[in-house]
């Protein structure tokens, strides 16, 4: 019988947590948790390779795609449908897999993760091409799903990024570039929707945040590309506007309100004094960059 992996193995520090008194136990989660971000802290010049690569292919009209099974999978998910609010990324350049499909995002759908074919099955079904660019997520780095999906990524030439939470997983090998988070035990055996799927979290967030600065989609540290959509998003449009530019209240809004609430749009206005078309056409010359449409 083969050595269980890191994230499968008892920790060692907590062999009594049963016996814990609650704050106590509290303690014990948090600490943990907080060996997730040395985790992700370790795996960032893999993430710093896996944006470069991403960003000519997004450039050239590719599409993020995901896949993975259970927390990993939801996770993936999760970051897929994120982008558009926060970046007015188009959904339909945002595509996650989830072993066992939708309803696995909701109610676990056991066995679907084995399913090597299912995965290159579903891979294929999105039309992968060489522009696209694929996460792959699966804390045990062995996910017969996940490592379905790579091999028909690879085949079709798409790049393939591969996340995984234990050193020597098969997945960091199929994958052209592998992210180790390597988290080790978890405080309860095996439950890796602990911090392995925090350390995912956190570099799902990096890798996408990153490639949207890398896409111009901030401006500074602003988020001057987001969709307002609901009413705090749009009191979030007008404080951005109005940090970004100095202006007024009144005149932040009334750009927004010329600018269709694009806030990108309204912070070329108001900083360099032209309409609404102009702005449009500078930021289109500057492959969206605010900074180069003011230069």
């Amino acid at each position: 019988m083969n050595a269980p992996l890191p994230t499968e193995q008892p920790h060692p520090g907590h062999a009594g947590l049963g016996q814990y008194d609650t704050p106590t136990l509290v303690a014990a989660f948090i600490a943990d948790q907080a060996l997730a971000a040395h985790a992700v802290q370790a795996a960032a010049p893999a993430l710093a390779q896996a944006v470069d690569a991403a960003v000519p292919r997004i450039r050239a009209g590719g599409r993020l795609l995901y896949a993975g099974a259970g927390t990993s999978g939801r996770l993936g998910v999760l970051d897929s449908v994120e982008l558009h609010p926060t970046f007015s990324w188009p959904r339909e350049r945002a595509l996650a897999l989830l072993a066992g499909g939708e309803g696995a995002m909701f109610v676990a759908v056991e066995g679907a993760e084995d399913d090597r074919a299912q995965g290159a099955a579903d891979l294929q079904a999105l039309a992968p091409t060489p522009h696209d660019v694929l996460l792959l997520l699966a804390a045990s780095g062995g996910t017969p799903y996940a490592l379905g999906a790579c091999e028909a990524a690879r085949a079709a030439g798409t790049l393939t990024v591969g996340i995984a939470n234990n050193p020597g997983a098969p997945l960091l090998a199929a994958a052209e570039i592998g992210v180790l988070l390597a988290t080790g035990p978890e405080v309860i055996s095996g439950s890796t929707r602990l911090k392995a799927g925090t350390a995912q979290k956190i570099a799902l967030n990096t890798f996408s945040s990153s490639l949207m600065v890398r896409l111009n989609k901030t401006y500074g540290p602003l988020m001057v590309d987001l969709r307002a959509t609901n009413a705090k998003l749009v009191k979030r449009a007008l404080a951005l506007t109005i940090r970004a530019t100095g202006a007024s209240e009144d005149a932040a809004r009334a750009a927004l309100a010329a600018s269709d609430s694009r806030v990108k749009v309204a912070v070329v206005m108001l900083k360099a004094g032209v309409d609404a078309a102009t702005a449009e056409q500078r930021l289109a010359a500057a492959d969206g960059s605010v900074d180069r449409a003011l230069g």
